[in-house]
């Protein structure tokens, strides 16, 4: 079985989602709707210079682009930060509960606001080797 290259990120839309820290958008979904959630995991480093100016982009007070979240079918959104032997990084979690996941991404990477957005948080960003953004992660486990 050929494992998926999960070295690729998606580019300016993975971006997207490590700016949203704080953005969870919850929604309560109609039963049996889960099984059609798409959920994805992505990791990218943080310069630690920047860590308390991300998480100001980030507080629960700063409006962000959450609502095009939304707009967009983006869910649950999170991110977490972790050090790990002196470097820090970012876990970002989303749910996606629409029908058609790349004209949304293309969509929503399309957004004026979203674009100035992403301007601001990339350059405080390290991707790991290999990438030019946020690393997706291979979902091995989900328990409901």
């Amino acid at each position: 079985m050929k494992r998926p290259d999960r070295s690729r990120p998606f580019g300016i839309v993975s971006l997207l989602i490590l700016v949203m820290a704080g953005c969870a958008h919850n929604k309560v979904m109609p039963q049996g709707a889960d099984q059609a959630k798409k959920r994805v995991g992505m990791v990218i480093g943080l310069k630690p210079e920047m860590i308390e100016r991300y998480r100001a982009l980030h507080a629960d007070d700063h409006p962000g682009v959450r609502d095009l979240l939304a707009k967009h079918q983006i869910h649950n959104f999170s991110i977490f930060l972790h050090e790990i032997d002196g470097r820090w990084y970012e876990f970002g979690y989303y749910e996606y509960s629409g029908n058609d996941y790349e004209d949304d991404m293309a969509k929503l990477a399309a957004e004026p606001r979203n674009m100035e957005w992403l301007k601001m948080c990339g350059p405080m960003q390290i991707p790991l080797p290999g990438s030019d953004s946020w690393t997706v992660m291979e979902r091995v486990y989900y328990h409901q």
